[in-house]
């Protein structure tokens, strides 16, 4: 373990990890961690999906509690049995699956948790308003307190979530991916509040796949690989590639321009003009065969509304969609999948898996037809689907002791494995990915890139809807980019470059080259 230290380093600090363990039915998820957490700093955690992270974040929040190791705040030794501990102890937690309440308002949601003032037997609303109108102020909310959580965007209710970090006079907020579904002006505002939140005295855990924003942002980090610390890093900066490699325990490739051109087979689909009277406004391009085809933008440039229109999700009103040649307007996603379209969506616990069910359910979910006995007997073949389902969860290298284990017990990594892991069984002619790194690893997003490599050389068309520019750039051989509900210009080979898609992404409207 590498441990760089400074003179700031000296100070009491603010959170101090001794030989902190925990197991979780024999597995070893942490194995004697030790670190500290200076008061007043961005301390980031990074490190794969399943390195202990997230358990350690549990363990400091009360969730699950070390069996053995101790915690101290301020250099006092401390218990934290329970997450109401947690808070009385000035700790926060924002995880990625945010904990709002859904039909409350703004104002009910920040003050979640807080004791509230009652008179005649009814909550006295004032000194909750004049409380979080101080904080909405600090924080810069361009929306109203009575405004209802559900028609915020993801950036605001992270601020929400901040905010009621804040009226709990918080001094550490741990943030679980807070940019993971945000732009790069989002990303950056979030950015600023941070800084400001730090400046003022508060402290802040940040964990984040992102490596670009956690060199950038933070001042120490923590590197987590298999549930021990390999690299510590106080008040200096860490480049991109090192902290890769303290990550995956290997170097790894970071390419700075596209794929060569490709031979590319024969056309399979062909999305003209295509909208869909809201956010895709007049959309074209052109996947083939044995081709990764890239969507580029922004958030909200319409990129995931275009595919959703195009396998039945919903409906495209203008324009036309070509598959092999023959025009087609799918009414229901499963009509797409009948005709050999497969999808692994953006949100992958909501949409893509059923996480009470086993890892083989779900692999097996969109052939489960294929297991049946027979018309006559509609039982369905449980060993053939464990069997083949194991076979191609090797393929996809999923970690977990046999696929009779719930996909809900996996890490974000793995879930994605399943999720694509599904459409191996019988590869479908065209595989539409949205998102597919989001919330994973370094490591396990160069396994799940070389799935979808492996899939485009067997002769699938496959369409990847990213926000992630270096992924579009390691991964597609030709990427058009959406600006407002239209494509902005197509980059093919060599000239995928991370400036080029940043160029494109600002530009308005400007056509460079066909979109066939």
């Amino acid at each position: 373990m590498t441990d760089t230290s400074t003179s700031a380093n000296q100070a009491v600090p603010l959170i101090r990890f001794t030989d902190v363990s925990k197991s979780f039915g024999g597995a070893q998820a942490l194995r004697d961690i030790s670190f500290e957490i200076r008061p007043g700093t961005v301390h980031g955690l990074v490190g794969a999906n399943g390195a202990g992270k997230s358990t350690l974040i549990r363990c400091l929040a009360g969730v699950n509690p070390p069996d053995s190791g101790s915690i101290e705040i301020d250099g006092e030794l401390v218990d934290i049995p329970n997450p109401q501990a947690a808070g009385e102890l000035g700790l926060a937690f924002i995880h990625q699956e945010m904990s709002l309440i859904p039909g409350w308002d703004v104002l009910r949601n920040m003050s979640l948790g807080m004791p509230l003032v009652t008179a005649g037997g009814l909550i006295d609303w004032r000194p909750m308003r004049t409380k979080a109108l101080a904080v909405a102020e600090r924080l810069g909310f361009s929306f109203p307190l009575s405004r209802q959580v559900d028609d915020l965007s993801t950036a605001d209710q992270w601020l929400v979530l901040i905010g009621r970090a804040l009226m709990a006079d918080a001094r550490l907020i741990a943030m679980d991916e807070p940019t993971a579904s945000l732009s790069a002006r989002e990303a950056e505002r979030l950015h600023a509040i941070i800084r400001d939140l730090v400046a003022s005295g508060a402290t802040v855990v940040f964990v984040s796949h992102r490596l670009d924003e956690v060199t950038d942002l933070c001042d120490d980090i923590t590197v987590f690989r298999d549930g021990t610390v390999t690299r510590r890093v106080v008040g200096e900066r860490l480049r991109k590639a090192e902290l890769v490699s303290a990550i995956v325990g290997k170097d790894l490739e970071i390419p700075d321009h596209g794929r060569d051109v490709i031979d590319r087979g024969d056309e399979v689909l062909r999305i003209s003009s295509v909208g869909d009277g809201r956010m895709v406004k007049d959309a074209s391009l052109v996947v083939n065969a044995g081709e990764v085809v890239g969507i580029g933008g922004l958030v909200g440039s319409g990129r995931s509304e275009l595919i959703k229109a195009v396998y039945g999700a919903s409906r495209f009103t203008t324009g036309s969609v070509s598959f092999d040649g023959k025009n087609v307007a799918f009414r229901h996603p499963s009509e797409a999948v009948a005709a050999g379209f497969g999808l692994v969506p953006e949100e992958r616990r909501a949409e893509g898996l059923f996480l009470d069910e086993s890892i083989a359910f779900n692999i097996n979910l969109a052939r489960l037809d294929s297991l049946v006995v027979s018309r006559l007997l509609p039982f369905l073949r449980l060993s053939r689907g464990r069997s083949r389902a194991q076979a191609v969860a090797n393929q996809v290298t999923v970690k977990a002791r046999s696929v009779s284990a719930l996909a809900g017990t996996l890490s974000g990594g793995n879930q994605q494995k399943v999720a694509i892991a599904r459409w191996l069984i019988d590869p479908p002619r065209v595989l539409i990915l949205d998102e597919p790194s989001r919330g994973v690893d370094v490591g396990a997003r160069a396994e799940v890139h070389d799935v979808i490599r492996a899939l485009a050389e067997r002769g699938a068309a496959v369409l990847v809807v990213s926000s992630d520019n270096e992924e579009l750039v390691a991964l597609c051989d030709t990427v058009y980019v959406m600006v407002e509900g239209r494509v902005s210009g197509r980059l093919a080979g060599p000239e995928i470059t991370v400036d080029h898609l940043t160029h494109l992404s600002f530009e308005n409207h400007h056509e460079r080259g066909d979109a066939a």
